[in-house]
């Protein structure tokens, strides 16, 4: 992990390692924002995650809507278009949302 001086030098932020970490994720699987904190750099930063994701500066190559919380709920307040559009982007990708969630067991991205 770098410091925060290295970060800051070479123009790092929480936010970019977010950022990065989403674009991970693969087609047709899910992370859930503690993930995604953890592979950014700070398991306790899942806050930061959600609020990083709704300022999302380029959603056609980051694929926030595959992000979802422990429960495998989907994101109440999903910056682009609410739960229904991000049902149907998780869709368009062969999973299954049933009741506003997916199903963990399922569609979680196991990091090995």
């Amino acid at each position: 992990m770098k410091t925060r001086e290295e970060a800051l030098k070479y123009g790092d932020s929480p936010s970019k390692r977010i950022y990065e970490a989403v674009k991970k994720i693969p087609y047709g699987h899910v992370a859930t924002y503690s993930q995604v904190a953890e592979i950014a750099g700070d398991k306790k930063m899942a806050r930061a995650v959600g609020n990083a994701l709704h300022k999302n500066p380029d959603p056609d190559n980051i694929p926030c809507f595959r992000v979802v919380n422990a429960k495998g709920e989907l994101a109440g307040e999903f910056a682009f278009g609410g739960p229904v559009a991000q049902a149907k982007l998780l869709e368009a990708e062969g999973i299954t949302v049933s009741d506003g969630k997916v199903d963990l067991s399922k569609y979680q991205w196991r990091i090995d």
